[in-house]
């Protein structure tokens, strides 16, 4: 009998798992010819959603669940969720429901079908405002045009992986993680489906413009080094006009006898290449801090208990 493991990140869900696990109840009571396993990870949350995961553990043996010791971020949780999951495949769902359960047996039946990566596409975005969605719909593009492989728009972490998926996930065990990066880059035989997203039924998300902005920045600097070569770009291009305009101004002055203009056009020119120098010195500093931290050799994520027990030294 193939085993199926639905990974969820729990980040302050307490309002939302009572919702949740019934769903999730119904659908593998639906489908008995698989092993089911529900695999929560706590991120740190500082609401009740700890003692609402025991209480699941109590009652049904299908669950398991992950407490990590501080909050480390949904990334470094799913990377916790690859190494904790035993399934032949993994189910990643968010716990707000925005992501339906009803569209699990398509899933598998497409893995089924000899698919190792099959991805649920957004056909709408819920309750979103436009400024979000279309900065999202930007921030896509912008990826996609700096990067090597494709980046697909609209689609988030909800998507079925085969083991063999999760074995080379687990092998990238680098700190700046971009996951939706990481699906596309490790390749295998992928199938699309669609969705149309919910909205969250209960709590507050707990993603912001300022933690949105930070995410595009990881995602941009972890799968791309455009940013570097626009600098580089840049400074050419500048470099040349500034050479240009010295030989006019001093072809001017030499031979039409034109004075020089002072203090206006010196004071523009200094902060102009000021403010480009900033800017190219920004960018570098983005690349030189995540090789500072890659370069500590720190885990992602630190496990406090799993079920219940201490985690076992490995």
């Amino acid at each position: 009998m193939k085993k199926i493991s639905i990974l969820i990140p729990c980040y302050n869900e307490e309002a939302s798992l009572p919702l949740l696990y019934p769903e999730l109840a119904k659908l593998m009571d639906a489908h008995p010819n698989y092993d089911w396993e529900l695999m929560f990870v706590n991120d740190g949350s500082a609401d009740g959603t700890l003692q609402q995961l025991r209480q699941l553990r109590q009652q049904d043996p299908r669950v398991n669940w992950v407490d990590l010791s501080r909050n480390f971020g949904k990334e470094n949780a799913m990377q916790a969720g690859f190494d904790y999951v035993t399934g032949d495949s993994m189910i990643i769902m968010d716990a707000d429901l925005q992501h339906p359960p009803t569209l699990v047996p398509t899933l598998i039946e497409w893995w089924e079908q000899g698919y190792d990566d099959v991805y649920a596409k957004r056909l709408t975005r819920g309750k979103e405002s436009w400024l979000r969605k279309h900065l999202s719909l930007a921030f896509y593009k912008i990826l996609q045009s700096s990067s090597r492989f494709t980046v697909l728009q609209n689609v988030g972490d909800f998507r079925l992986l085969d083991r063999s998926c999760i074995n080379a996930l687990r092998q990238m065990r680098e700190t700046e993680r971009y996951t939706k990066g990481m699906y596309s880059w490790i390749g295998f035989k992928k199938k699309e489906v669609t969705f149309e997203q919910g909205d969250r039924l209960a709590g507050a998300s707990s993603w912001n413009y300022r933690s949105l902005f930070a995410f595009a920045i990881d995602g941009i600097t972890s799968f791309s080094t455009m940013p570097l070569k626009i600098s580089t770009v840049i400074g050419f291009f500048i470099s040349v006009a500034a050479f240009l305009y010295m030989l006019y101004i001093f072809i001017k002055a030499l031979f039409m006898g034109d004075p020089v203009q002072g203090f206006p056009t010196l004071a523009v020119l200094i902060l102009f290449l000021g403010g480009i120098q900033l800017l190219s010195l920004g960018i570098i500093g983005e690349y030189v801090g995540r090789i500072y931290n890659e370069s500590k050799h720190r885990p992602g994520y630190i496990v406090r208990e799993f079920n219940g027990q201490k985690p076992e030294l490995k």
